[in-house]
């Protein structure tokens, strides 16, 4: 039994073959917002200090 795939699937696969080079660029573009460096000790450090904390019900 075949896997259904919408219209819309079918055409950014095809698109995306016609032009590999926006693979590149989704990479990238990913990079940019997700993909973080791994913190140093004092980054952590700094973070964890300037941490506010949270009241016991935050829905006041």
């Amino acid at each position: 039994m075949a896997q259904y795939e919408s219209e819309h699937t079918q055409f950014m696969r095809q698109w995306l073959a016609q032009h590999p080079e926006e693979i590149a660029e989704q990479k990238s573009g990913r990079a940019l917002w997700w993909d973080k460096a791994p913190q140093t000790p004092d980054e952590q450090r700094r973070f964890k200090e300037s941490k506010v904390p949270q009241k016991a019900y935050v829905y006041r």
